[in-house]
């Protein structure tokens, strides 16, 4: 949970892979599932993403959702979003070291 400077980012953003716990652009910044919590989402997400300056703002490797209920606690949702958080993660460094992705502007093209 850091936000990288400016100068890291110049010089390793493009090799550097955050995990986002939202389904960005929703929730950006901390505490999301709180954010979800208070919103009463139906779905939460995770977003997998190249680090840039801008917080939560880089090109976009990977995305996954889960459902959720109205009564659901923020534990609950932490719980539940940090299953998808590992997989989406994992997804996206596998696409990257493959070779898989190409940022193209704000956005990443994967190739199967």
């Amino acid at each position: 949970m850091r936000v990288l400077s400016p100068g890291f980012c110049t010089e390793f953003g493009m090799r550097t892979i955050n995990i986002h716990h939202s389904f960005l652009p929703a929730f950006v910044g901390a505490r999301p599932y709180h954010q979800a919590h208070a919103r009463g989402v139906k779905v939460i997400g995770v977003t997998a993403h190249y680090a840039t300056a801008e917080l939560d703002e880089g090109p976009i490797i990977d995305q996954d959702v889960i459902r959720v209920s109205h009564a659901d606690t923020i534990d609950e949702l932490t719980r539940k979003g940090f299953d998808v958080e590992k997989i989406t993660l994992a997804r996206a460094i596998r696409r990257h070291l493959e070779r898989k992705t190409m940022v193209f502007g704000n956005r990443v093209v994967v190739f199967t």
